[in-house]
């Protein structure tokens, strides 16, 4: 394999580039493969990290409202919808991240860093170990527990 004139691990963004002219042209034995299949694994995991972030966000805002009704806020309500248009304008743009919804361990361990939020902001334990909840419900613009 030839080596590409500009290195990954002194410049990403001009390797980034010089790999996207060298795709355009065909010139594909110059291309540095290693470092291509790691950025494109590591695009995969961003968008799934973001879309985990913000499912445990929603899912701890939900956990608040359910438990703490006399703690109800807009602060708390807008913070839930714009979860929620997040994540539907997320899953338009990625929708091969719907297959990591319908993941019970997946789902598990978003639900236990959701738990963890709420316990840090609520000071409250004694929430249920399982989401209690469908996934089309905590997506649901008017759904609330």
């Amino acid at each position: 394999m030839m080596t590409p004139a500009t290195d990954y691990d002194r410049g990403v963004i001009a390797w980034a580039q010089e790999q996207a002219r060298l795709l355009r042209a065909g010139q594909f034995a110059a291309l540095d493969i290693e470092h291509l299949a790691e950025e494109i694994e590591d695009v995969g995991k961003s968008e799934q990290r973001e879309l985990a972030s913000r499912m445990a966000v929603l899912m701890s805002q939900l956990l608040k409202w359910c438990y703490q009704p006399e703690r109800r806020s807009a602060s708390w309500q807008r913070t839930i919808k714009e979860q929620r248009r997040a994540l539907a304008f997320h899953l338009k743009q990625v929708p091969s991240l719907q297959t990591r919804l319908a993941d019970a361990e997946w789902l598990g361990a978003i639900w236990a860093d959701a738990i963890t939020r709420a316990i840090e902001e609520t000071g409250m334990g004694g929430f249920p170990e399982e989401c209690p909840w469908a996934v089309a419900d905590l997506l649901s613009q008017d759904w609330l527990p």
